[in-house]
């Protein structure tokens, strides 16, 4: 895909944010000017590291995993499989943007956690759960079972951490599976599943279609889990965690374009920090593994290039503009639910708008729906799934916003909601239900972490409420709804697709009927 391709789609992800924001921020609730400004300088910062970057990891990084992938699983050792997979989903995930964001965030709230003590604990939960699931595709285990054991000990252990963690911790499971995590894990998995396809078991020809998903939701428990650990053990070491309800705003300083040339040495240290090991690996594995050609390796250097400046004008265009922004957004409609129930309707209804439409700007999204489309021949439309994530995620941020403004417990919706999901998936058919716990995980990328969550920070400070017990949250349940949209999606399939078949056997019928009376009366 060339590069006006990857701007056009990506201008058209961010945009209706944008103008949603401007349109509430201009009429009924009105935001400062400078703020307003740094939010469209902060898009457009938005828009063009997006594309930069979905073009670096298309090139450079993409091609990366899947031919790991392949070359490790055609070593024939189980052992160096999962410990490079482990490695993969560690480093990968130190280079998300998407948990770089979240870090922030918590630090915002929580000034004691340390940021990149809660990053490595993510990247450690990531890369396990990365080893565990390539461990399922090469020894062909259920998806379902998989995922209901590994559900049921992650909320058994959930209840023994601090309440300010648990929401963090589902939040981390979404946020971790982002641009760069959701097609660098895809890839390993297509290559993994791509060559146990062309021997398969006793020589025969394994299907590679349900094998290809699934990974990515099984990477995005290790997370939970982790962070479930690690609040834990900050809570037995005396530190609660919420320290204060400070802004999330980074200690932005100076007016206009300023804010972002302030932001950027700190910036430019961290993206250069979270992509350096990433860049390692993957010399590495030139030297030692893959061996491309010297045209290959070009493109892989010009790839990496191009993500870092793409990551270092998104994070500036975050923390700058979008963040800021969302949350002095929450902030006005959060005070203004106080007035009357017109404006807490209006705070729940805005929550569904944004859910509607922030699901179509998660480039993850259309990374998914793009393999999806591929690998099922386009038996699965893109439109058809995009609709039905796009319910799912404005359902969930509605429930988020009357979570934050009346202030109930994240497990009436979190324990419902994931047991009917592995209820589900022991009906939907299993592509069905691996496809749908991956697009649990990609729905809630960049646009979530940075302007949703920043809104629904803001709306519990302003509202009165406690916001790293209710805001934190509403990327769990953002990850959380499309579980259960795509598999009920493919349980309609089945059924369409039963009717059909049943419908051409008894039309087959009709015809041998209709041939046999012919040949009677002749």
């Amino acid at each position: 895909m060339n590069i006006f391709a990857k701007f056009k789609e990506t201008a058209f992800s961010v945009l209706p944010v944008m103008v949603v924001v401007l349109l509430l921020g201009l009429t009924i609730a009105p935001l400062h000017f400078g703020t307003m400004t740094r939010f469209v300088l902060g898009g457009i910062l938005v828009i063009f590291g997006l594309t930069l970057f979905l073009l670096g990891v298309d090139i450079g990084i993409l091609p990366i995993g899947e031919r790991s992938g392949a070359a490790l699983t055609a070593r024939r050792s189980l052992k160096l499989l999962l410990a490079a997979a482990f490695l993969i989903g560690f480093i990968v995930t130190v280079a998300e943007p998407d948990v770089q964001v979240l870090a922030d965030q918590v630090r915002g709230i929580a000034p004691s956690v340390s940021k990149w003590g809660l990053i490595f604990m993510i990247a450690v939960g990531v890369g396990l759960f990365v080893a565990l699931g390539i461990l399922r595709t090469v020894l062909s285990l259920p998806l379902n079972i998989l995922l209901t054991v590994s559900y049921i000990g992650v909320f058994a252990l959930a209840f023994c951490a601090p309440a300010t963690f648990q929401g963090v911790a589902f939040d981390s499971g979404g946020a971790t599976t982002g641009p760069m995590t959701v097609p660098f894990i895809m890839a390993l998995g297509v290559g993994v599943a791509a060559v146990r396809s062309k021997t398969g078991k006793n020589g025969k020809i394994a299907s590679s279609a349900e094998d290809s998903f699934g990974l990515t939701g099984i990477a995005s428990i290790g997370p939970v889990l982790a962070v479930i650990v690690y609040g834990i053990i900050l809570h037995n070491a005396g530190s609660s965690g919420a320290d204060s309800a400070s802004s999330a705003s980074h200690g932005l300083t100076g007016h206009g374009i300023f804010v972002f040339l302030n932001l950027l040495p700190s910036i430019f240290k961290e993206v250069l920090a979270a992509l350096a090991p990433l860049a390692a690996m993957a010399v590495i594995f030139q030297i030692f593994l893959l061996k491309m050609p010297p045209m290959q390796v070009v493109r892989m250097v010009r790839g990496f290039v191009l993500s870092f400046v793409g990551l270092v004008l998104f994070l500036c265009g975050a923390h700058g503009g979008f963040m800021p922004a969302g949350e002095a957004l929450g902030k006005v409609l959060g005070a203004a639910s106080l007035q009357g129930t017109f404006w807490t309707a209006l705070l729940v209804a805005v929550g569904v708008i944004f859910g509607a439409i922030v699901v179509c700007a998660e480039p993850a999204v259309w990374v998914l729906t793009d393999q999806v489309e591929s690998i099922s021949g386009g038996t699965i439309k893109r439109r058809v799934m995009l609709g039905a994530l796009s319910m799912g995620v404005a359902l969930s941020i509605g429930i988020s916003m009357l979570r934050v403004l009346f202030g109930f417990s994240l497990w009436y919706i979190l324990i419902p909601g994931y047991a009917l999901a592995l209820v589900l998936s022991f009906i939907a058919p299993k592509l069905f239900t691996a496809i749908a716990f991956d697009s649990g995980g990609v729905a809630s990328g960049p646009m979530t972490s940075t302007f949703i969550l920043s809104f629904t920070l803001g709306s519990s400070q302003a509202s009165g409420g406690n916001p790293s017990v209710d805001a934190f949250g509403v990327i769990a349940l953002v990850a959380m709804t499309p579980l259960i949209a795509i598999q009920v999606l493919g349980i309609l399939f089945k059924i369409k697709s039963n009717r059909a078949e049943k419908a051409k056997i008894e039309s087959d019928l009709r015809d041998a009927a209709s041939k046999y009376d012919l040949e009677a009366k002749e």
